[in-house]
């Protein structure tokens, strides 16, 4: 199995720069961050202070949505969910050269994401998630399969309900990165958890 570029198998999501700071010294090579409910002084203060630590420990970073702020501030790789790409500026993205990384959940989305030329396609929730309500049924790992044959050699990251039981499962139906948060958000040691998902990720790169 072999990481997609850019990407590593393991992808947390954390929610501010304080977990960022708690979780590079444990090894994660990809990140987003997902700031929800932030002034603009405060995205910027924090995706500023991300893209720095995130350059120092060779940690890819992923800003979700902000991607002006990103762009301007020197971040190389930005996602979007479906509502944020209908009101981004991809022509400005482009040329910006910010890579992109886009949520899906339905045949009608992935059809919009594949035409807006993605470095990587999110899928999910794979498995039913508490993070938050969602309106879409669990995809599964035959969905996994169906995308993965539909987009080829993009990227294909699953979200939604992945814990480290069920990572080999999601990698061998053909996920490239597993996106993680409430599994170790949740975790009453956070840095064990995500120091397990590193282990066993790990172990799917050098079984290529």
């Amino acid at each position: 199995m072999k990481s997609p570029s850019a990407l590593d198998v393991f992808y947390p999501i954390v929610p501010d720069i304080d977990w960022l700071m708690r979780l590079l010294p444990v090894g994660i090579r990809t990140v987003q961050l997902r700031l929800k409910d932030a002034s603009d002084h405060e995205v910027r203060r924090q995706l500023s202070a991300a893209i720095e630590l995130c350059r120092e420990h060779d940690c890819q970073l992923i800003v979700n949505d902000y991607w002006a702020e990103a762009a301007e501030l020197g971040a190389d790789y930005i996602h979007l969910g479906q509502e944020d790409l209908a009101a981004a500026d991809l022509a400005a993205i482009k040329k910006a050269g910010l890579k992109l990384g886009i949520s899906t959940h339905d045949e009608a989305e992935l059809e919009i994401a594949l035409a807006a030329d993605p470095d990587y396609v999110a899928l999910g929730p794979i498995y039913e998630t508490k993070l938050k309500v969602m309106k879409w049924e669990p995809q599964g790992l035959e969905k996994i399969k169906a995308w993965k044959a539909r987009i080829g050699e993009i990227p294909l990251v699953a979200i939604g309900g992945l814990t480290p039981e069920r990572a080999k499962g999601v990698i061998d139906a053909g996920a490239d990165s597993l996106a993680v948060i409430t599994d170790f958000v949740t975790h009453a040691d956070p840095e064990a958890r995500v120091r397990e998902w590193v282990s066993i990720t790990r172990q799917f790169i050098t079984e290529c």
